[in-house]
């Protein structure tokens, strides 16, 4: 919008695109559109393209289930791969979804993160670890 009001100014292509920071091959196809159909035309628009598959109440009962955890659903380690929440998703709400889509529900509708478990040994003792460290070690480090 501060382009148009920019173009009514008379102010020229390149000093719009300083002055909204944007590339002028931008200004040139914003001063086109403004030039045919007006500042209105310039305003944001909605994103386009296919409604999503899942309705927010079918993603209310999917998050619910995510949050019972892997093993809830018959997984053998409790960790969600893309392939486990499509298939959780599909139980759900018989709606088979590519990774993609899966990822963007993760993601964008549900507003989860990517995590990365750590690796790390089930046997690991930090107690022990801390005792080794500070008992053993120095005799080991100082060569006895």
């Amino acid at each position: 919008m501060r382009a148009a009001e920019m173009f009514e100014r008379g102010c020229t292509q390149p000093e719009v695109a300083r002055a909204v920071g944007v590339c002028l091959e931008s200004v040139r196809r914003w001063r086109r559109v403004w030039e045919q159909e007006g500042t209105a035309a310039l305003r944001r628009r909605p994103p386009g393209g296919w409604p999503p598959k899942l309705d927010d109440a079918q993603v209310a009962e999917v998050r619910q289930a995510l949050e019972q955890g892997a093993q809830a659903h018959g997984f053998e380690a409790d960790l969600w791969t893309l392939e486990r929440v499509g298939v959780v998703v599909e139980r759900v709400t018989g709606m088979t979804l590519a990774r993609a889509s899966v990822w963007r529900l993760l993601t964008g509708r549900l507003g989860w993160s990517l995590q990365r478990p750590r690796r790390q040994a089930v046997e690991r003792d930090e107690c022990e670890i801390a005792r080794w460290v500070a008992h053993e070690w120095p005799h080991i480090k100082r060569g006895r």
